[in-house]
């Protein structure tokens, strides 16, 4: 019975739809390198002050990280994209789209719909390698 209720979870979680179809809204920025670089030095630097020092030094870090990147202009692209569900949500794509493109999105990543098509055609064909 355990192994059923198990099969079972899996086969739901599976299920789930991971892609979604979504409309473009707008192109936002996003500094989450930056962040997550200043807050690992933040973090080094404050490891000298102990494990408090370590935590202050990485929340400071990562607030001076983002804006370094953002004062660089060196931030990287992001969307605000409204799903097929009614929900928006700020999603990442190294692709460039325009207000209003229809894009798939998994995860946190936008493509766009021809991307997903030549994913499926090169996903059921069979390699020479093979």
């Amino acid at each position: 019975m355990k192994k059923l209720s198990t099969l079972a979870l899996t086969l739901a979680l599976l299920a789930a739809g991971s892609v979604n179809a979504a409309e473009v809204l707008e192109e936002t920025k996003d500094q989450t390198t930056g962040k997550s670089i200043g807050g690992m030095n933040g973090m080094m630097i404050g490891a000298i002050g102990g494990p408090i020092g370590m935590l202050v030094g990485a929340g400071i870090g990562a607030l001076f990280g983002g804006e370094a990147q953002e004062a660089s202009s060196l931030s990287d692209r992001a969307y605000k994209v409204r799903t097929a569900d009614g929900k928006e949500k700020v999603v990442r794509s190294a692709e460039k789209f325009a207000v209003g493109d229809k894009v798939e999105t998994r995860g946190n990543r936008a493509f766009s719909d021809v991307a997903m098509a030549d994913d499926r055609l090169y996903d059921s064909a069979l390699s020479y390698r093979e």
